[in-house]
């Protein structure tokens, strides 16, 4: 007869290894470490909901670049991408030399495919990568949101045929004219701040459907070319 032999007793099973967390890159300097804000895309209807988006990217990485802004914002979405670039502008970002100037090639950018009627925003690769520290950049959005939060008290549906049709197109011509005496007036302090400011009127007029702003928009773009020509 053939001896039964029993089968092996199993070893305990060795406790499994703790999961480690991915790393999300390093933290903003001078900013405390925070849980991840989850960002998904967002449409944004006033100031607010922009830098909270903005925000919110800043608090996924060390830095937030063209790319991150146009995913988060939607690539059919021209309201925000025009005033993101104006808003940064005019905040202390702006007053970096060279950086009015870089803001508003990315304004002629996009509102160049607005006017032609561009379904999806298209950013070229070595624009895309351009990034901007979070750290800056939260210092940005904390600065211009008390700004914000008075300015959008005013900001609603107002005159609606004034932000569609021909007048969408009228507006990203205008931001592309402002856009253009940016540089020249860099060589005055806070003189590009004025074209830049029309330029966020025009895309947050688009962006609410206010019409009285598209109005005042025009007013303040007419102001930025007048003092132009002061300057020159």
């Amino acid at each position: 007869m053939k001896r039964r032999t029993d089968p092996p007793t199993p070893l305990p099973a060795e406790p499994a290894a703790p999961a480690t967390a991915k790393c999300s890159g390093p933290a903003a300097p001078g900013i405390a470490p925070r849980a991840p804000v989850p960002v998904r895309v967002v449409h944004a209807e006033s100031l607010a909901d922009i830098l909270d988006q903005l925000e919110a990217l800043a608090g996924q990485a060390g830095a937030v670049s063209v790319g991150d802004m146009v995913g988060a914002f939607g690539s059919r979405s021209y309201g925000p991408l025009l005033v993101v670039p104006a808003l940064l502008e005019l905040s202390p970002v702006g007053a970096v030399p060279g950086v009015p100037t870089a803001l508003a090639c990315t304004v002629v950018l996009f509102a160049a495919q607005m006017l032609f009627g561009r379904r999806h925003v298209w950013v070229p690769g070595f624009l895309a990568r351009r990034s901007l520290g979070a750290a800056r950049l939260v210092r940005a959005v904390r600065w211009l949101r008390p700004w914000a939060e008075r300015a959008d008290r005013w900001f609603h549906g107002r005159l609606c045929v004034l932000t569609g049709g021909a007048f969408v197109r009228i507006a990203a011509a205008g931001c592309i004219a402002l856009a253009c005496t940016v540089p020249p007036l860099e060589l005055v302090p806070f003189a590009s701040s004025a074209p830049m400011a029309a330029v966020a009127m025009f895309g947050l007029s688009v962006m609410a459907r206010d019409g009285l702003l598209m109005l005042g928009a025009m007013a303040l773009a007419g102001l930025a070319v007048a003092l132009l020509f002061l300057v020159a």
